[in-house]
């Protein structure tokens, strides 16, 4: 079993791909991690991760400009359901556009855009950064947020947030001044607002777990 996280210059590449190697020792998941900038190796993958840092508009760009990046995505993700975990950016990619700066289009997989934070507590600060709580947003437990508790902190670093445009694709959210989506996806997708990578226990039980995910739904 092999998972490629896509390398578009995105920056925590690395930590994402050793916390995918240590949660598949630790799980029995096993496999092997790849990261790569090469389209064609997605043929030959069996799960799909896109991490993320920084603008939106900079990240949809340094995505694209890589030779046949997106076209390969789309094959594999959205025809051969392949499961795919988009990380903080990687994850408002999903959207249809971001608004920041002017609009970008997104991937356009997860209807909805992504805005600023503005939290109704003047004293909160943008960005949000540091530990939070997750809170699942359906009594039926998504197979890659299995066994993580009902009050399971993550680390966050982020001053944009995605705005669904159905309410089902809304997996968690998190508070900072309002609620916004933690854990959004559909079908063989799925993406975090937080950092898996650096979320310790929790992060590696849901990393564990989307290395065991067939890409099927609840």
């Amino acid at each position: 079993m092999e998972t490629i996280v896509i390398d578009y210059g995105s920056g925590n590449l690395r930590s994402a791909a050793n916390a995918l190697e240590r949660a598949g020792r630790e799980t029995g998941a096993g496999g092997t991690v790849t990261v790569t900038g090469d389209a064609s190796a997605l043929d030959k993958a069996d799960r799909i991760v896109l991490p993320g840092v920084g603008a939106f508009g900079d990240c949809a760009a340094s995505l694209r400009s890589l030779p046949g990046m997106t076209e390969a995505m789309e094959r594999n993700v959205r025809e051969k359901n392949k499961p795919f975990l988009g990380i903080c950016v990687g994850m408002q990619l999903m959207a249809t556009r971001g608004i920041e700066h002017g609009q970008h289009d997104g991937l356009g997989w997860i209807p909805g855009e992504v805005h600023p934070l503005n939290p109704l507590d003047a004293t909160l600060k943008v960005p949000h950064m540091g530990w939070n709580v997750v809170t699942p947003t359906s009594t039926k437990t998504h197979p890659v947020l299995t066994g993580l508790a009902k009050t399971a902190h993550a680390y966050f670093v982020h001053s944009y947030s995605i705005i669904c445009k159905n309410e089902t694709d809304m997996l968690a959210t998190s508070d900072h001044g309002g609620q916004f989506a933690a854990v959004i996806g559909r079908d063989n997708m799925i993406g975090t607002q937080f950092h898996p990578e650096k979320s310790q226990a929790a992060g590696l039980r849901l990393l564990g777990n989307f290395l065991k995910w067939d890409g099927g739904s609840i």
